[in-house]
C-alpha cells in the first residue's frame, strides 16, 4: 500500500434516475499514488460513480471532495466538468469519445485546452507570444506520443485506426491534461491479449513513473488482480467490499455478486 493521503473523498453519494437507484450512500477514498480498481457486475453503478466524480452527473445527495497538491479542498459536486478537469482530474470513457475525423496529433492537442491561456484576441495582438505557447504545448504532446509509442500514427485520422490504438489515443488525450488523478472507464474493453498487456504496462508506467493516481473500472479480473493496489466492489449501487486484491478475490459478498460470472470465478 502506498502513502495513505486521501486525494479524493466520496461521502454518502446517492444518485437516482426517476425510481431507479444508480448509487446508494457510496463512501470511499482514493489515496495518493495508488491504482484503485472499481469492480462489480453490469449495472452495479461503476460508470455512474465516475460520472459523478467528473461532473457529468450531479448526485442528489452526498459530497465528493478533491484535495489538490496544496492541500486545498474542492467540492466537486458544485463544479462543471471543465472546472474539474482544470483541477487535475482527467478521464477516458467506456465508449471512445475522440474527434474521429481529426488526426491523432490534433486530438492530443485538444487535450491541452485547460492549460491554454490564449484566446482569439491574444492571437491577433500577441502573435509571437501565442506562437511560443503553441510550441510549448506541442512539445508536451510529442512527449506523450513517444511515451505511448504512437509516433507512427501521429498524422493519421483517428477513424482509420484499429480499435486498440484508438483507446491508446484516448488515454493520451487524458494525459495531455497533466492530471493528478486519472479516471479510466474500461480502458481494455474490446482489446485482444497483446493490446491488453500493452495497456496494462502503460497504466503502470503512468502510475509509477509519472506519479498519477489511477481509478480504474475494468471487467478483466486478471488485469485487476495484477495491477491494482486496492479494489472496491459495487453491487446494486452500494459498496459491498473494499481491500487488497487478494482479500476481494475471496470475499463471500463479491463471489455472490459475481456468481456465474467466469470473469471473477476463474480467480477465486
Amino acid at each position: 500500500m502506498k502513502r495513505q493521503i486521501s486525494r479524493l473523498q466520496v461521502r454518502d453519494v446517492s444518485l437516482y434516475f426517476g425510481g431507479v437507484t444508480a448509487l446508494s450512500e457510496v463512501t470511499l477514498d482514493v489515496y495518493e499514488g495508488e491504482i484503485l480498481a472499481i469492480i462489480g457486475p453490469n449495472g452495479a453503478g461503476k460508470t455512474s460513480l465516475l460520472n459523478c466524480i467528473s461532473g457529468l452527473y450531479r448526485p442528489q445527495q452526498g459530497h465528493i471532495t478533491f484535495v489538490d497538491n496544496n492541500g486545498r479542498h474542492h467540492e466537486l459536486t458544485r463544479l462543471r466538468p471543465y472546472q474539474i478537469a482544470q483541477l487535475g482530474i482527467a478521464r477516458t470513457f467506456q465508449n471512445i469519445e475522440l474527434f474521429r475525423h481529426m488526426t491523432v496529433l490534433d486530438n492530443l492537442m485538444l487535450g491541452r485546452h485547460v492549460h491554454m491561456k490564449g484566446n482569439l484576441l491574444s492571437c491577433g495582438l500577441y502573435w509571437g507570444r501565442q506562437q511560443a505557447e503553441e510550441i510549448a504545448h506541442r512539445e508536451r504532446v510529442e512527449e506523450i506520443i513517444d511515451f505511448l509509442e504512437i509516433e507512427h500514427i501521429r498524422r493519421q485520422v483517428v477513424s482509420t485506426l484499429p480499435y486498440g490504438l484508438q483507446k491508446r489515443v484516448e488515454l493520451g488525450r487524458a494525459l495531455a491534461l497533466e492530471p493528478d488523478i486519472l479516471l479510466l472507464d474500461e480502458p481494455m474493453a474490446g482489446m485482444n491479449v497483446e493490446e491488453k498487456e500493452d495497456m496494462a504496462r502503460f497504466i503502470l508506467d503512468i502510475n509509477e513513473e509519472r506519479g498519477v493516481t489511477v481509478v480504474l473500472i475494468e471487467h478483466d479480473m486478471g488485469v485487476v488482480m495484477d495491477i491494482s493496489d486496492r479494489v472496491v466492489a459495487l453491487d446494486f449501487g452500494r459498496v459491498i467490499a473494499e481491500g487488497p486484491p487478494d482479500e476481494i478475490r475471496s470475499n463471500e459478498l463479491v463471489i455472490q455478486a459475481y456468481l456465474g460470472d467466469e470473469s471473477l470465478m476463474a480467480f477465486v
